[in-house]
């Protein structure tokens, strides 16, 4: 966890990382890696959810009964289920969502995979995103794994951000350093 130390900073950082840790050690970071995205669906798909974790008017009691409830009926491990426990307890159900992202990330590099996140003016087609992932894997040499998202304001070409470098091959980008090189002339 060497590399991570970027990932643990803050609070989040520090729920991610004990939890990766103690599934680790009990042999379960697929079941609680498969919890975690479950429960960020449904934090995705409940502005009720969202708003119980964000909101300060429910007491730490109602927060912990209500995340109970939902982790149960969601059928979680009880490694989720103590964690979401004692971040009500302590009022930090509010970075739930980033403990979820961080602990993907975690779970992203123990396997050796980099996520690129890659903006389109159109949706790629399956052949588009295998090449992308072979010509990216190639080049960094690790297992990457595509977050499409569809921007039509960027006219055509790609933008590819890998970690802290970004690739930007958009005609959006092109046009202002176009209009930057005019200007100067002018």
């Amino acid at each position: 966890m060497a590399g991570s130390s970027t990932l643990v900073s803050g609070a989040a950082g520090r729920y991610a990382t004990a939890l990766f840790e103690l599934a680790s050690e009990s042999k379960a970071l697929d079941r609680t890696e498969a919890d975690m995205e479950a429960l960020g669906q449904a934090l995705e798909a409940s502005d009720d959810l969202r708003s119980l974790l964000s909101t300060p008017i429910y007491t730490r009691e109602e927060q912990g009964r209500a995340m109970a409830s939902v982790t149960e009926a969601m059928g979680l491990s009880a490694l989720v289920a103590n964690l979401v426990g004692l971040m009500a307890t302590k009022r930090r159900l509010f970075v739930l969502g980033q403990v979820i992202d961080i602990f993907a990330r975690l779970m992203a590099e123990h396997r050796g995979e980099v996520t690129a996140e890659v903006t389109a003016a159109r949706a790629l087609s399956d052949g588009q995103q295998s090449a992308l992932v072979s010509t990216l894997k190639a080049a960094i040499g690790r297992e990457v794994k595509l977050n499409l998202t569809v921007d039509e304001g960027i006219i055509g070409g790609l933008v590819v951000k890998v970690g802290s470098k970004m690739i930007d091959t958009s005609i959006r980008s092109k046009l202002a350093s176009l209009q930057n090189a005019m200007r100067e002339v002018g």
